[in-house]
């Protein structure tokens, strides 16, 4: 045994949904270490062994078992957060607003929002700021963060965490937990 931690690694490479799964789990997570009321936050998707043999200094920039683990895994997706994002008055309009190069394998988006369950929807006013108001005061309301990302093939993976339980292993995860979002997200890829 050596004195050098070495990842464990896998006896067959993960399938395409598993790298971006452990991917959108990893933005999850690192979203979360920042806390509650944050802005949503865009990632490109890369495959990490065409990153390397494209960039091979980028080995150097990344921690050595993410290197080890792009050389067994051809899935393996790299995040890489975009600053200055287009102005936009709501997810959706700046969703639509991008646009990924051919090198970007897939899109990840992090965005936080407030839910009801199905019963207290019926009784939302119609008007922008009245709703604003009632979903704010209602007592069934959970606030989330939502993760989704996907691949140029519309390949996707959701997690959803909760405030209320807010925890790495409370969070909910599957390929479209937010069919929606899925949706918006694999648009911005073609």
């Amino acid at each position: 045994m050596s004195d050098v931690d070495e990842p464990i690694l896998p006896l067959s490479p993960p399938s395409a949904r598993a790298s971006l799964a452990e991917a959108v789990r990893e933005i999850e997570r690192h979203v979360a270490t920042g806390g509650w009321d944050g802005p949503v936050r865009v990632f490109a998707l890369v495959r990490t062994a065409a990153a390397l043999a494209a960039e091979p200094g980028l080995a150097a920039q990344l921690p050595p078992a993410v290197v080890a683990l792009a050389r067994h895994d051809e899935h393996h997706l790299t995040s890489v957060e975009q600053e200055d994002l287009p102005g936009a008055t709501d997810l959706e309009q700046l969703l639509a607003g991008i646009e990924w190069p051919a090198g970007v394998d897939g899109a990840a988006v992090t965005v936080e929002r407030v839910v009801l369950p199905p019963a207290a929807e019926e009784g939302v006013p119609t008007d922008p700021d009245e709703a604003l108001a009632y979903l704010m005061a209602h007592p069934d309301r959970q606030d989330v963060r939502i993760a989704v990302g996907a691949l140029r093939d519309g390949t996707s993976w959701c997690a959803v965490r909760s405030r209320s339980n807010d925890s790495d292993d409370s969070v909910g995860q599957g390929p479209d937990l937010v069919p929606g979002l899925v949706e918006a997200v694999v648009a911005t890829l073609h």
